[in-house]
């Protein structure tokens, strides 16, 4: 069979140990041949790919970023864009398409499936973990563990010059990247946008903290974090080209006002593409290994429409339709464990 595969939207650690485990597991296993589309979707609607031998893929498993390139152009975004897609993948023998992505570009995958037929499986990829019917999603592991070093370091400054450090670290609608690093990192409070936060009440406990003898806390602040209706004043955020909220500047916003209010100093530090550049760890090389060894077999079995997923601790299939409806939120337990261990 020829595979086809291509890895959309922002990047994120792992990227290569999905499509390393696509073409061993599909040379071996099967016979397969892998062509990689350029640049996401872009690639297929503008017929720009390569083949990808084992020979190429085995050398790729801990390399960050994606040898395939990537980008947010999409079919939807033309009049013709879906019917190029149908007409490459049949024009270059393409009999399944295994499609690595975040909510975005699955959620493209899902209606060219319902609407066109187009034989394709999704393989969920977004540091944010906020990708519907699966328990993780490949980056978020290397995302947390980077924002967690981070904090490590920061507590040990902030501790010999008795500051705040307020650390802003990706997460557009979901807060699970700030709050496991939260946890990870022993956080004084942590600020996420499920859960609008009340500025004056974050300054009157870190006030209190440092009165009582504490000499350093770390506050963790998702980008899309938004205050309390009416508490606090902060700028609309951009659109860019592609419709996605350019967010960024919350952090700043939430340092200035500790300082303010609490006379403590407060620093900013904004972890930024950090997050998503570099090693995959050792957690998101075999989670994504795993991923592409089941997306490969699921084309095989004809299990199209279908997104590997983490389920109940185990690799299972899940409809793209279900995976794509809605954004996972941070589940109420982690938050209560957040909450109930601030230090």
């Amino acid at each position: 069979m020829r595979l086809g595969i291509l890895t959309g939207g922002g990047d994120c650690p792992g990227l290569n140990a999905v499509i390393r485990a696509v073409v061993l597991h599909g040379a071996k296993r099967w016979g397969d041949e892998v062509l990689g589309f350029r640049d996401g979707w872009r690639g297929v609607v503008e017929d720009e790919a390569i083949p990808v031998a084992p020979e190429r893929a085995s050398r790729i498993l801990s390399r960050g970023g994606t040898i395939l390139g990537t980008s947010r152009i999409q079919p939807y975004m033309t009049d013709d864009g879906p019917e190029r897609v149908v007409e490459v993948l049949a024009r270059r023998g393409v009999a399944a398409l295994i499609v690595v992505g975040g909510e975005g570009t699955l959620s493209v995958a899902n209606r060219l499936h319902r609407d066109l037929g187009v034989a394709l499986v999704g393989v969920p990829k977004t540091i944010d973990n906020d990708v519907g019917g699966t328990q993780l999603t490949f980056g978020f592991e290397t995302a947390v563990q980077t924002a967690t070093d981070a904090i490590d370091r920061l507590h040990t400054t902030a501790e010999s010059h008795n500051r705040v450090m307020v650390v802003e670290v990706m997460g557009r609608h979901a807060g699970h990247v700030a709050l496991w690093a939260g946890v990870a990192g022993g956080a004084a409070a942590t600020l996420v946008p499920e859960r609008p936060f009340d500025i004056a009440a974050i300054a009157a406990e870190l006030h209190s903290l440092h009165r009582t003898g504490a000499r350093s806390s770390v506050v963790v602040v998702a980008e899309g974090a938004r205050p309390v209706a009416g508490t606090l004043a902060v700028p609309e955020p951009d659109v860019d080209e592609y419709g996605h909220i350019r967010l960024g500047g919350i952090g700043a916003i939430v340092a200035s006002e500790i300082e303010r209010r609490t006379g403590l100093e407060a620093r900013i530090t904004v972890l930024g593409h950090t997050q998503r550049g570099g090693t995959p760890t050792a957690f998101d090389r075999v989670l994504c290994t795993s991923f592409g060894v089941a997306a490969v077999d699921a084309a095989h079995a004809g299990a199209f429409g279908q997104m590997v997923a983490v389920t109940a601790g185990r690799i299972a299939l899940v409809p793209l339709g279900e995976a794509t409806a809605a954004l996972k939120p941070i589940p109420d337990g982690l938050w209560e464990v957040a909450e109930a261990c601030r230090s």
